[in-house]
Order: C-alpha cells, then sequence, then structure tokens
C-alpha cells in the first residue's frame, strides 16, 4: 500500500469570516433597496438584485467551498464550469417564474370587482 497523504485546506477562521460578512453584506443590499423603494427603475432593480445573488454564489463557492485558482485538485475547473452552469440556470428560472407569475396573477382591482360581482349573483339568488 502507498502512502498517500491528502492535506486540505479548509481556510482560516479569518477567511470564513470574510466569507460570512461579504455574504451578509451581499443579503443586505438587495434587500434594502426593496424595503428602502429607491427611485431607479424596476429592470435595473431585477438586474442589480441577480447580479448581487450571483456574487453572492461565488462568494460561497470561493470563502465555503473552497473553490481556488490552485491546479492541485483535478477537478477544480470541472466544478467551476459546473457552478457556472448551475448559476446560469438558477437565475434564468428565477426570473422566467417572476415574470410568468406577474403575468398570470390576477390584479387587485379587477380581483375586488370579481368578488363583488360575486356577492351581487349571490344576493340575487339568495
Amino acid at each position: 500500500m502507498s502512502s498517500h497523504t491528502h492535506t486540505a485546506s479548509h481556510g482560516t477562521m479569518g477567511q470564513l469570516m470574510i466569507g460570512f460578512g461579504l455574504a451578509a453584506l451581499l443579503t443586505i443590499i438587495p434587500f434594502g433597496l426593496v424595503m428602502g423603494e429607491v427611485g431607479i427603475s424596476r429592470s435595473t432593480l431585477v438586474g442589480i438584485i441577480m447580479g448581487l445573488g450571483a456574487v453572492q454564489i461565488l462568494v460561497h463557492l470561493v470563502y465555503f467551498l473552497h473553490l481556488s485558482r490552485s491546479s492541485e485538485e483535478g477537478w477544480t475547473l470541472s466544478a467551476s464550469i459546473f457552478a457556472v452552469i448551475i448559476l446560469a440556470i438558477v437565475l434564468a428560472g428565477s426570473l422566467w417564474v417572476m415574470h410568468n407569475m406577474n403575468e398570470n396573477m390576477m390584479p387587485m382591482p379587477e380581483m375586488h370587482r370579481q368578488i363583488e360581482q360575486m356577492k351581487s349573483l349571490q344576493a340575487q339568488e339568495g
């Protein structure tokens, strides 16, 4: 048997805290933009939120999953490519779902009008 040693770097506490701080900041900024009702267009706001979400995924990959540029692991490039593909699928899927929900949900004034129509029909019947 060969003596195969594997030394994996899991990062220092300082690096983990930097990753945590960046992840928290990248969560707080979009939340603040939405809750603060800043005066920018909706499409720009969605773009900013999606961009910060993509950056946050990269922060998680680098600081918590320890994906680095070093070639000590043979799968680093494959994992990076896979992460980019998954990132694109998640972002595109999220935009698609949000767009379809926006298109297919009933607007509030129309919903109130239909409720009033139902009430008047019930009153006529009963």
